[in-house]
């Protein structure tokens, strides 16, 4: 069908590559770009490059930043450092922002423990997470997807943790088993949040 356009081909099979766009949709947004004006297409190309040059991880936990290499969370005056909720994800760190009520920091993983896909320990923010553990840390709250994968991950740390020095809580069930924090409502996020248990 577009044996004869090759500058389109290329631009569907850079479509391809990308996560979350449903393969019906590829070919819509291709056209879109095609019949967008130059100024727009610019415009995309200098903010996701903006975006690219920009947007680093927090030095301290692994969330996005602008900043000098500390988000605007670790230095807030206002959020209680005693307090971690480690997260696989940045959605699901901004689930638990927009639930509201939380106070403390977190720290996120990048993923979950998945031997079968090759992610291992080294992969993930594990070891940034330990050494933060070593000050003034009260309790970790482990905000991990109710997935086997997110539980294994869960549970492996945990074993790294000395709990007669850090209590260890988990979210509370009401976020069903195999669902993502970042397609919960915000009221369903807070009561787990609220009602963590012991981990």
């Amino acid at each position: 069908m577009f044996k004869q356009l090759p500058s389109l081909q290329m631009l569907i099979r850079q479509l391809q590559r990308l996560p979350y766009l449903a393969s019906k949709n590829i070919y819509r947004v291709a056209i879109h770009f095609l019949k967008s004006d130059e100024k727009q297409i610019d415009q995309l190309c200098q903010a996701i490059d903006s975006a690219r040059k920009n947007v680093k991880k927090c030095s301290v936990c692994c969330n996005w930043t602008e900043d000098s290499g500390v988000c605007s969370i670790c230095s807030s005056s206002k959020r209680d450092q005693t307090l971690i909720c480690v997260v696989e994800s940045w959605y699901d760190l901004f689930a638990i922002e927009r639930a509201g009520g939380y106070t403390g920091v977190y720290h996120v993983l990048g993923g979950v423990l998945s031997p079968m896909d090759g992610v291992g320990v080294e992969d993930l923010s594990i070891e940034s997470l330990l050494k933060r553990l070593d000050g003034e840390v009260v309790e970790v709250i482990f905000a991990t997807n109710p997935t086997p994968e997110g539980e294994a991950t869960a549970s492996f740390i945990s074993s790294k943790l000395d709990r007669s020095k850090i209590k260890i809580s988990r979210l509370a069930s009401g976020i069903p088993i195999g669902s993502s924090l970042e397609y919960m409502d915000r009221v369903t996020v807070y009561k787990a949040l609220s009602g963590r248990r012991p981990f």
